[in-house]
């Protein structure tokens, strides 16, 4: 029997990824046994910083890519949003799974809706491409980094360190997380 080694990181989200992954390997090869290898990034361990002071995208797969340059797994599943674009030498992208819900949505236990956040209301994101997006639709609000896990992220919202927090459906969806879902934001 093939024994398939994954390397993932061990958050809640990129697991039940990793998980997805060898349920689909052994449906389609079902010689194969598959083993999760999770481990932690230097992403996940720089959790008061933004991502763009300790150095961005490949925080969060230098260690699974390292893995796999040692021989230690044989693959590697990662969000597509956290791979760099030139892939370390001896490394390629040989698949990428079925995209779920591409938009973003607005957690809220005050506001029902974006354009109902008041004023200098907090809200939180890492991303960017959110941030710009955000300020477009609400230019008045104050933007904070939000970093952490999904779960982490949500704990700060009910703690009343934000208003109000945008996040990708995506991991809302697949932690079974949809009821905390105040509005999807359109793409």
């Amino acid at each position: 029997v093939k024994k398939i080694k994954i390397a993932t990181r061990n958050s809640p989200l990129a697991l039940w990824q990793a998980e997805f992954v060898k349920k689909e390997l052994i449906q389609a090869h079902t010689d194969i046994e598959v083993e999760l290898i999770g481990m932690q990034t230097e992403g996940d361990r720089f959790l008061d910083s933004s991502l763009s002071s300790v150095g961005g995208k490949g925080l969060f797969v230098k260690e699974l890519e390292e893995s796999l340059l040692r021989n230690d797994a044989d693959i590697a599943v990662h969000s597509m949003k956290d791979v760099v674009i030139d892939l370390p030498e001896n490394l390629i992208l040989p698949t990428i799974m079925k995209r779920e819900d591409s938009r973003d949505v607005l957690i809220s236990n005050r506001y029902k809706q974006i354009n109902t956040i008041p004023d200098n209301s907090i809200v939180g994101t890492s991303s960017l491409r959110r941030q710009s997006q955000l300020k477009r639709l609400c230019p008045n609000i104050i933007l904070k980094d939000l970093r952490g896990n999904v779960e982490t992220r949500l704990r700060k919202l009910d703690d009343g360190e934000f208003d109000a927090i945008v996040l990708a459906a995506a991991g809302m969806i697949r932690l079974d997380l949809g009821n905390r879902i105040t509005q999807f934001i359109p793409n």
